[in-house]
């Protein structure tokens, strides 16, 4: 059987591992619109994460496997239909992930100073279509909308001292850029309580520990918290409990001289509503935001935020919106819910057209860590392997796969990247990284990267 995976992040590579490992004669081809393979794990994971970016070394056995292939720089839905890869394959698995951002839907959200999430992460980490996008640094407040992992993320970096972020494989531009920035000051700012935060210990742990920045956290949010959390899961109780600590520790001699030497500093924000951003007199930039304030209906993960009808001003220069990324329709052939946000599914075979099968975020929704696709695109190799099996996939009929697609990509002046062609790419990342200290200096822009294979 010949099976073809759309989509070359953490999804992409574990469907195709797992197909590989249960299916001693399938042949797996990965397809990427990027040059470069690996997805989230080289364009979401912080430059300060290495140990969560090892998942590389694995998913380069995979691609070294030799029933297994990569094509980068080829973009499905328009370099090659998903109906012209169902031809060519006996079945074709969707695993490309979220590459758009939900937005505020608030007046002032295009003003100069706001930005995604999702552009400002690809900006630090070498998303080519993110590499021009020049951040203002030059205010004292930045604001960051979302109480994720992401938001905490960006305020890390934000904050972090530039001799940390220098040994990490942040991009050249950004490492410059943060090192003329005047930022100071970070607020996380979420519409629901301090139980419904999404992003995990780890990740708050390393935030209240990062040197040179010290947590603000107001003791008002905190009090009552701990009957609150008596019956909550364990993380959730943990998580809790390391900010009520945080928040309502008095500090000792030695942390108040610490802290008053401490320019930079963070808090969390609770129960407020981004309503505007306000702009400057010029009209042309954000100088603040006003925020609905709330209150919280029902308890849990399930509670929801409505306004009370207070407002609050706050002064900020740069506002960050970490909501969410999103998934987008790839082809008009392939079913998709606008609604969610996903391709209709179940167990990873998309309703009413057979053969066709989605793993990842598009299949779930943009939610979760590595471990999680993992498990769900485990998930959809099995239903692939299962169809085989039971004769659902007719493999009687031989199907060409990139034989069939490599004479159409031909025929539309579309050269496809191989692994090996990768290869050269680290390499010369890996060497310019060297050279400066950091463990790769990554390429951003995709024709530099044409040319230095050659192409």
């Amino acid at each position: 059987p010949r099976v073809c995976v759309v989509g070359s992040g953490p999804a992409g590579f574990y469907t195709a591992q797992h197909i590989l490992k249960h299916h001693g004669g399938a042949q797996v081809d990965i397809y990427e619109k990027l040059p470069v393979p690996f997805g989230l794990v080289r364009f979401g994971v912080a430059p300060d994460h290495p140990e969560v970016k090892n998942v590389i070394n694995a998913f380069t056995q995979t691609a070294r496997s030799e029933r297994c292939a990569y094509y980068g720089n080829v973009t499905v839905g328009r370099d090659v239909t998903v109906a012209e890869l169902r031809q060519a394959y006996h079945a074709v698995v969707l695993s490309y992930g979220a590459e758009d951002n939900r937005v505020l839907g608030i007046p002032g959200e295009n003003l100069s100073g706001v930005y995604s999430a999702r552009e400002f992460v690809g900006w630090y980490n070498g998303l080519p279509e993110n590499r021009d996008l020049k951040p203002d640094l030059s205010c004292e407040t930045a604001l960051i909308l979302g109480h994720g992992n992401v938001a905490l993320d960006i305020a890390r970096i934000l904050l972090s001292p530039l001799s940390l972020l220098r040994k990490t494989d942040i991009t050249d531009g950004s490492l410059a850029a943060l090192a003329c920035s005047k930022v100071k000051r970070v607020w996380l700012v979420g519409r629901r309580g301090p139980l419904q935060v999404a992003f995990t210990i780890k990740e708050l742990r390393e935030m209240i520990n990062l040197p040179g920045a010290r947590p603000v956290l107001n003791p008002a949010d905190f009090m009552g918290l701990e009957n609150a959390v008596k019956d909550a899961p364990r993380p959730r109780k943990r998580l809790t409990e390391l900010m009520i600590k945080t928040a309502l520790e008095k500090p000792g001699e030695k942390t108040l001289a610490a802290q008053a030497a401490t320019p930079r500093e963070w808090g969390l924000k609770f129960q407020r509503s981004p309503q505007e951003v306000l702009p400057t007199a010029d009209g042309r930039r954000a100088r603040g935001i006003r925020m609905a304030l709330t209150r919280l209906e029902g308890s849990g993960d399930s509670a929801k935020a409505v306004a009370t009808g207070d407002v609050e001003e706050l002064e900020c220069g740069l506002v960050l919106s970490s909501i969410g990324y999103r998934s987008l329709p790839l082809d008009p052939a392939v079913p998709f819910d606008t609604q969610r946000g996903i391709i209709p599914n179940s167990s990873g075979r998309v309703e009413g057209v057979p053969g066709l099968y989605c793993s990842g975020w598009v299949k779930r929704g943009p939610t979760g860590v590595i471990i999680t696709t993992m498990n769900d695109s485990f998930d959809t190799a099995q239903s692939v392997l299962e169809d085989l099996q039971v004769g659902a996939l007719d493999v009687s009929t031989s199907r060409e796969g990139f034989g069939a697609v490599e004479s159409i990509l031909r025929s539309r002046g579309v050269r496809p990247i191989s692994f090996s062609d990768w290869e050269k790419i680290d390499a010369a990342e890996v060497a310019r990284g060297k050279a400066a200290g950091k463990p790769r200096e990554k390429i951003v822009d995709p024709q530099e990267m044409l040319r230095l294979i050659g192409h």
